[in-house]
């Protein structure tokens, strides 16, 4: 079996040389990899999860070693991540590495940037791309190349309420595109207090809704009046995407604010002023989901 293994990845990525392999995990769940990542994966002497940017929510670390037949999966938390990743590269030097991401591995800027320092250390890479958020929102029917720039919405917290990203949909509008708005999450963040202290003491996860991010937009509406985020503007609620439950559903702004979209992870779409008549035909078709109201 390991010689089968051995020449399968032979025939892939050709003669054997230390690597330091990028490898989309896709959205839904373990089986989401795909035959090359896999394979490349069970050659490395050591694998990190990513769990900053993206997680499958359900799925641990643990639960994905098993899955895919390896003895361990290292968590790249936040700290290794916003370090340089020192560790990784370092061993990347002297043996496979595998950095495990949810998605597609190049879709955010801290995995460019692992990229650019594993170059500039001489380090061989090797991407294998899988689905992510950027393209399965295609699922909401609008066309993926009237997209505008994609645009993060945090959560506001006590004298920080940033509005560049109400900035940036607006833009968009004027364009006659669609913007998508990933929503924020929080894992192993510690609060101020114990920041301060230097407790590495964490916060539970906290993953914003459809409904959360809605409600900021919202309150900026009433300010701005640019027709992003009014009451009957409309809007695509999507909520775990490429899992067998996801769910996608078109209304009004306050229609989605007021419905149920169950748990992580969220995403929102606010179309173009106007649609494609195939978009629109398509996007009435999306069930529309009871409110709490």
């Amino acid at each position: 079996q390991d010689l089968v293994q051995s020449k399968l990845i032979a025939l892939q990525f050709g003669p054997t040389t230390m690597v330091l392999w990028m490898i989309g995990l896709g959205l839904g769940d373990a089986g989401d990899i795909t035959v090359k990542g896999l394979a490349a994966l069970k050659k490395c002497r050591h694998i990190y999860l990513e769990a900053y940017t993206s997680v499958l929510p359900g799925l641990d670390r643990e639960q994905l070693a098993e899955a895919y037949g390896v003895p361990e999966i290292i968590e790249a938390d936040r700290d290794l991540v916003e370090s340089g990743c020192e560790e990784m590269l370092a061993r990347a030097e002297e043996h496979d590495v595998s950095f495990l991401v949810v998605g597609d591995p190049l879709c955010a800027t801290t995995h460019t940037d692992l990229w650019l320092r594993a170059k500039r250390r001489g380090i061989e890479v090797q991407v294998v791309h899988n689905a992510s958020v950027m393209n399965a929102v295609a699922a909401c029917g609008l066309f993926l190349y009237r997209f505008g720039e994609t645009v993060s919405i945090p959560f506001w917290a006590d004298g920080w309420r940033p509005q560049s990203f109400y900035d940036k949909i607006v833009a968009n509008r004027k364009m006659g595109l669609h913007t998508l708005c990933l929503l924020d999450i929080k894992v192993k963040e510690q609060s101020i207090e114990n920041l301060m202290r230097g407790r590495k003491v964490y916060e539970p996860p906290c993953f914003m809704t459809v409904a959360q991010a809605l409600e900021q937009l919202m309150e900026i509406e009433e300010e701005r009046h640019e027709g992003v985020a009014a009451p009957d503007s409309l809007a695509v609620g999507l909520a775990r995407l490429g899992k067998e439950d996801q769910i996608v559903s078109f209304g009004t702004c306050s229609e989605l604010r007021a419905a149920d979209f169950g748990g992580p992870l969220h995403s929102l779409v606010l179309p173009a002023p106007e649609l494609h008549e195939m978009e629109r035909d398509f996007s009435e078709s999306l069930s529309r989901l009871p409110t709490n109201s």
